[in-house]
Parts: structure tokens; C-alpha cells; sequence
């Protein structure tokens, strides 16, 4: 085993993990339309691969939980096939979830999403759970500090969602959830208030994604491929497992 992923555990083997387990690492997805190319479980799928192999460089540190597999997604609703969760019914789920590892003794959490909607509901949730429930919860995006990476190779002006990006870390992770003979480009809606609201602006706000983009993804998924999400994935993974090894005071040198 190296990996202690609770789906795949009997309660024995669980029991014996805590001789070395400190924290716990909740995915967090969302289902929701990805655009022509892409299946719509697709946060939900990456959320599950990141946090196994997270799990892995974790070990025997971590339990990596079953996926959250649904999340806060009003703002593709008009796409269909998505299902959205309030942000609240997260945070509740979130808290049933965590409570439950506490009972178990774990008291370090860290809520991995794949799913940018999801982010200000675990900002609200890693504040309000740390201070109810006594415990550390800590929340990242699964690929974003692979900023070299992305810096280099990502040239669209606009991109996230379903995009040349998140394709090729599908094709690494998990390539039954593209559609290879059904890429496509953005199909940007070239005016809209939608430009007034992007991150980084001065005034932000909900919007629909069909204001943005017609075919329901956005950047050049057409230059998507394996070894670009190989490379943004292992420097995320390079990334977080350093920063959880330092914030949690781990010492890497204790093993089974």
C-alpha cells in the first residue's frame, strides 16, 4: 500500500494507519458542464486522481477520504446536466465529514478543489470549521501553485475551464473524460459585462457562464496534451507536498 485512501481500506487497516496518520485530505469537485470535449464529472475525477497521488507523496501521513464529488456550480446551471450545491449544503457536508475524522482522532485537514466555484465557499468554511470545531483545515486549489508550468506553456489570454489547461491534466490523470475528436476552442461571447466581472477587476460579481462563453468552455483545448498535464500536475504535487510537509511539521523520515 502506498496509499491510505479510506475507499479502498477495511476498518483494520485503517485502525493500523494511525500509528503514522496526522491529517486527512478531503477532494472536492463539482459536476458540471465542461464544454463539448469534456465529461461533466470531470472536477469531481481530477479532485480524486490529485488527491490519491498527493496521498502517495504523503505517505504515511495522510488519509485521502472519498470525494466530495458534487459542488457550488449556479453559475453553469443553464448548461445541462449540471448540479449545483448551495453553498451552505457544502459547508454542511464539509462539517459532517470533518467531524467524523476528529471522532478518529484526525485534526488536520486539508479540503483539495478542482472547481474555482468552489473557492469562496472553502474560504467560509476552512474559517467558520477551524473555529467550531477546534480544528486546522486548510483548503488549495490542486494545480494552481504550478505557476512556472502554466506561466510558460498556457498562452491564453483567457482560460480555467476546459481549457488547454485542465484537458491536459485530464489526459495525464484520467483521459477517459476527454472527447479527442470533439476539441474545441472557446467560443467567446466578445461582449458582455461578464469582462467587467473576471477576477482581477475592481468590481466583482455573479455571471452566467453562457454570458461568457457559448460552447461552455473558454482558452484553446486544442493544445492539450499529455505531457503538459504531466508537468502541471507533478510540480503542483512537488509544490503542496513540500508546503503541507513544512506548515504541518511533519517529519518525512518516520515510515511504517
Amino acid at each position: 500500500m502506498d496509499c491510505y485512501n479510506l475507499t479502498k481500506m477495511t476498518w483494520k487497516e485503517v485502525e493500523e494507519s494511525l500509528k503514522t496518520v496526522t491529517f486527512a485530505i478531503i477532494p472536492i469537485g463539482a459536476h458540471e458542464q465542461h464544454g463539448p470535449h469534456m465529461a461533466e464529472s470531470c472536477d469531481a475525477v481530477l479532485a480524486e486522481k490529485m488527491a490519491e497521488k498527493l496521498g502517495q507523496k504523503m505517505f504515511p501521513h495522510a488519509w485521502v477520504t472519498p470525494t466530495v464529488n458534487m459542488g457550488v456550480s449556479p453559475h453553469h446551471m443553464n448548461f445541462p446536466g449540471t448540479i449545483s450545491l448551495q453553498p451552505d449544503t457544502l459547508i454542511s457536508i464539509l462539517r459532517d465529514m470533518i467531524s467524523s475524522l476528529s471522532h478518529h482522532g484526525i485534526n488536520k485537514i486539508l479540503l483539495l478543489n478542482s472547481h474555482g466555484g468552489n473557492q469562496s465557499t472553502l474560504n467560509v468554511a476552512s474559517m467558520t470549521l477551524t473555529k467550531e470545531l477546534n480544528i486546522d483545515i486548510y483548503y488549495a486549489k490542486t494545480t494552481a501553485s504550478a505557476k512556472q508550468t502554466i506561466g510558460e506553456y498556457i498562452t491564453s489570454p483567457l482560460f480555467g475551464h476546459s481549457c488547454e489547461r485542465e484537458v491536459s491534466e485530464a489526459l495525464y490523470l484520467a483521459p477517459e473524460l476527454v472527447r479527442l475528436n470533439q476539441l474545441e476552442k472557446g467560443d467567446i461571447q466578445e461582449h458582455g459585462r461578464w469582462k467587467q466581472l473576471r477576477p482581477g477587476k475592481a468590481i466583482q460579481g455573479f455571471y452566467f457562464y453562457e454570458e461568457m462563453t457559448q460552447n461552455g468552455c473558454i482558452g484553446d483545448a486544442t493544445q492539450a496534451s499529455f505531457e503538459l498535464g504531466q508537468q502541471i500536475v507533478e510540480e503542483a504535487l512537488e509544490n503542496l507536498s513540500k508546503d503541507l510537509y513544512s506548515l504541518l511539521k511533519i517529519n518525512k523520515d518516520v515510515y511504517i
